[in-house]
């Protein structure tokens, strides 16, 4: 059996490790953040039910009730955001060290097969 031999690839402009713990990080903070926000949506619409059974809306207009309705559906919509981002973000880091990583091993393995140029 023949062992292949690792080279080292020294063209490299990135930390491998750096990258992978930028991802984890990334796509932790995403959850956290996800988790936030609708802990806070919870709140809200806990707030909003509580304000609705005490009779508080009774004498408001159709423009503040409109408000607090679309600020009721606002904030998650803002937290699903930042969770796509921030998940897009890891997944675009993994795929650009995919990409780095089979240039180099077709580079590599292109360089011990001959071209057709040299049959």
């Amino acid at each position: 059996m023949e062992s292949k031999k690792i080279r080292h690839f020294w063209g490299t402009f990135f930390n491998r490790e750096a990258v992978l713990l930028i991802t984890k990080v990334a796509k932790l903070f995403a959850w956290i953040i996800i988790s936030f926000y609708t802990l806070q949506w919870l709140l809200q619409v806990g707030i909003f039910v509580n304000q609705v059974s005490r009779g508080f809306w009774m004498g408001l207009g159709f423009t503040d009730i409109a408000q607090n309705l679309f600020w009721l559906l606002e904030q998650p919509l803002r937290g699903l955001v930042y969770f796509v981002v921030l998940q897009g973000v890891a997944q675009v880091l993994l795929m650009s060290m995919d990409i780095e990583n089979n240039t180099r091993q077709s580079k590599v393995e292109g360089s011990t097969h001959p071209s057709p140029k040299e049959t």
